[in-house]
């Protein structure tokens, strides 16, 4: 599927492996793919937590909670892809800035 972004035509990354936690960097990484290149990803631990809505999730659960939301994790690392620079090796990093906020309806009585 290819996107068209202001005349510029931009194909997002697709799925490949998972790296896993990174204890020195409090991230999970993972790899996507741009046509056959690798591309290094990393989310951090705050960011999973706010995706999940939840917070202080164990070390060796990471690998389940990134497996538990990784379509938008995916999402987001792809569309930080397309605004990034065009350098080899630029990282894509997810932090809680990128994750969007949840919207609640107006009559509930939820607050963020």
């Amino acid at each position: 599927m290819e996107i068209e972004i202001k005349g510029v035509i931009s194909m997002p990354l697709t799925r490949d492996k998972i790296v896993g936690h990174d204890r020195e960097r409090l991230a999970f990484a993972f790899l996507m793919l741009n046509g056959n290149e690798p591309i290094e990803c990393r989310i951090s631990e705050a960011a999973m937590d706010a995706l999940a809505g939840e917070r202080g999730r164990q070390t060796t659960a990471r690998q389940e909670q990134f497996l538990a939301h990784r379509d938008a994790i995916e999402q987001i690392a792809s569309d930080l892809f397309d605004v990034s620079p065009n350098v080899k090796g630029y990282v894509i990093r997810i932090f809680t800035k990128h994750i969007p906020k949840k919207r609640v309806a107006p009559d509930s009585n939820v607050t963020d």
